[in-house]
């Protein structure tokens, strides 16, 4: 009995220490997970778990985010994911979505998972028209899309009506013209068949580059009041922070970067921001929603996060080049001194060889004049002229044999001579070699010299006190900038070409609008685009005023 007892404690014990559980379901763009989790798990633990089964690493543009009471709101990571005011039925469901958005996708997004995960996340945004996309580059995205997905154009299987099940244009856009379903898929296709070659992650990145430079890509916006009690907009994005009018998304009126704003603090609705210049005074507006702060703390915390990850990257990138370039410099002091070696024991040797040869020359010549003292002396006998032709014939034999092994001579001193000529151009090009490997170094240097956004406490790299001293030349100069004016002139072209067709097709289809169902973005957009104003540009004529003036203005309106 006792151990029927002692067994059920054993098992009882066993029971109360099993952690207890419950289901998740994570919606990823493109599939679903469900997760057993502890109830003790923060939102970090179930974050981690998730991004460790995606194999996703770029993780701080991420979050879960979940809905309760037609509302959203995003996970925690430092509070448990029961505390929050999660739906109680299991499975809890949690969307994995970007929460920031990159200013430069092809720059900032390393991973293909990554940049997967946002391509699927802006093309839905666009086609659910959060993202205002004009029709023309509408069609020109259309057309990314299903090179990622179909790969390269083959008109033997992608026949009419291929695309007839795809949703690949805002309805918005479909309304706006008196256009077939067919006629889309034309205009659609003619494009799509450019784009051969490209795999699904470059036709995806093609995609991302244009959706980056539409006006309302990547900005959250948020009702306001500033002090004068005048309802306006707030769109936070990777930018900075802009200032729009309630009808008007894409234009702001005033912009701020993040690089202008020293702090954000929240009190009682009441939102302030110190500028970095302390003399400019800081100004307030009020918002309902405790979460535009919040969401500014984390967008401002996610940059200064990747800053500094983008910082050890180029840490760790800068050792381990000035490691490489060490060893190649090493291998080449090594070359030059095997080079300077060998030419110095080729030369003695040519120089000995050469004096060898001259010496048998100058004793054949002797051997010569033998045979001719010789045969000018008068013989009496024939005794003596026997044995004074014999001499001749054996004094003619060794001038012979003096005249061929000169000869050999002379051609081994001509081998070595060439040799020589050879050693030195070893030597010629290993300190080319050395000298191109001290410059690499120098720009690797300079690189890190120039790289203001590094921690103070990052190593630097002196080599001053090394053998090798590194000088960035001006042929280096010059072919970097080359190669730089390069790409520039590839890229306008590129652009100028992407114009012109957008610009034909926009003409193409002008005569099938239906004017009266243009909305208010559409007509906002056509006026930006008849005055030469983009997303950039706008931005960058709104910060050529002083902070100072901004504030003001802000506060007048």
């Amino acid at each position: 009995m006792a151990g029927a007892i002692a067994s059920r404690m054993s098992f009882s014990s066993l029971k109360r220490k099993q952690p207890k559980t419950f289901t998740v379901r994570i919606a990823t763009m493109d599939a679903e997970m469900e997760f057993s989790c502890e109830v003790k798990w923060k939102g970090k633990d179930l974050f981690d778990l998730v991004c460790r089964t995606l194999g996703l690493r770029e993780t701080w543009f991420f979050g879960l985010q979940y809905t309760i009471k037609d509302t959203v709101a995003w996970l925690k990571m430092d509070k448990k994911v029961l505390d929050h005011d999660v739906p109680t039925e299991e499975p809890v469901t949690f969307h994995f979505l970007a929460k920031f958005y990159p200013e430069n996708a092809e720059e900032e997004l390393v991973q293909e998972i990554t940049q997967h995960l946002f391509f699927l996340q802006v093309k839905k945004q666009i086609l659910d028209e959060k993202i205002y996309c004009p029709p023309e580059a509408s069609v020109l995205l259309a057309s990314y899309a299903v090179q990622a997905k179909y790969g390269d154009y083959d008109p033997n299987v992608h026949k009419r009506g291929f695309l007839a099940q795809e949703e690949l244009l805002p309805k918005r856009v479909i309304n706006l013209y008196q256009m077939t379903p067919e006629m889309w898929e034309e205009r659609i296709t003619a494009w799509y068949a450019e784009h051969r070659g490209r795999a699904r992650d470059e036709a995806e990145m093609e995609y991302l580059k244009i959706a980056q430079d539409l006006e309302m890509y990547g900005v959250n916006y948020f009702a306001i009041r500033n002090k004068k009690g005048t309802e306006l907009l707030l769109g936070v994005d990777a930018l900075g922070l802009h200032i729009y009018d309630p009808d008007n998304r894409l234009t702001p009126k005033i912009s701020f970067p993040w690089n202008e704003i020293r702090n954000i603090s929240y009190s009682d609705k009441e939102f302030t921001i110190k500028p970095l210049d302390k003399k400019i005074d800081v100004f307030k507006f009020n918002s309902s929603k405790l979460r535009v702060n919040k969401l500014m703390e984390r967008q401002r915390l996610a940059r200064e996060k990747k800053m500094r990850e983008e910082a050890e990257r180029t840490r760790d990138e800068l050792e381990r080049r000035l490691m490489q370039l060490k060893e190649e410099a090493t291998m080449a002091n090594e070359a030059l001194m095997r080079s300077e070696e060998t030419a110095d024991l080729l030369a003695e040797k040519a120089q000995i060889t050469e004096e060898e040869a001259k010496l048998l020359a100058q004793k054949a010549a002797e051997a010569e004049q033998e045979m001719q003292r010789i045969k000018a002396t008068a013989i009496r006998t024939e005794e003596e002229k026997r044995l004074m032709e014999q001499k001749v014939l054996e004094a003619e034999m060794l001038a012979l044999k003096m005249a061929e092994e000169s000869e050999r001579r002379a051609k081994e001193a001509d081998q070595l001579k060439q040799d020589l000529q050879e050693a030195r151009e070893s030597e010629r090009r290993a300190k080319q070699k050395l000298l191109e490997i001290t410059s690499k170094s120098s720009y690797t240097q300079s690189m890190n010299s120039s790289t203001t956004a590094l921690p103070t406490d990052l190593p630097s790299f002196n080599l001053i006190n090394e053998s090798l001293s590194f000088d960035f030349k001006d042929t280096d100069m010059k072919r970097l900038s080359m190669e730089i004016e390069k790409e520039k002139v590839e890229y306008m072209e590129k652009s100028k070409h992407l114009q012109e067709q957008l610009n034909e097709l926009k003409t193409e289809i002008e005569a099938l609008k239906l004017k009266e169902r243009e909305t208010a973005l559409d007509i906002l957009h056509n006026e930006n685009a008849s005055r030469g104003n983009s997303k950039h540009n706008t931005i960058k004529k709104l910060t050529l005023q002083s902070t100072k003036s901004r504030v003001a203005f802000f506060e007048e309106l």
